[in-house]
């Protein structure tokens, strides 16, 4: 999906939240997708410490859970926007270019 606009690239790829850190740390990305549920550290935590960080880099959720209580909590660590898997399809390129401020 992110690979059909040619304006955005996929820069790199973590399998858990610990290594999500240390990329965006290196990489200084201007946007970062990050699910909630993630191992050896949540989402919610890794963003947490990528927002203390890197502060220009935005962070998207992309997840299952539609909790509110966990939306309130993404939010609160500096995400810029929540999207429902489900929901992905329709609405993640509408939310990477809301948040990129385009």
């Amino acid at each position: 999906m992110i690979e059909g606009r040619p304006e955005w690239s996929i820069i790199a790829e973590a399998s858990d939240g610990q290594e999500a850190i240390e990329k965006a740390t290196e990489m200084r990305p201007d946007i970062i997708l990050l699910d909630v549920a993630m191992p050896s550290m949540n989402g919610i935590e890794a963003a947490r410490v990528i927002h203390q960080r890197c502060p220009k880099s935005r962070i998207l959720f992309v997840t299952q859970d539609g909790d509110s209580d966990i939306r309130n909590a993404a939010m609160q660590v500096g995400a810029m926007g929540y999207v429902l898997k489900s929901r992905a399809g329709n609405e993640l390129l509408d939310a990477i270019a809301v948040a990129l401020g385009r």
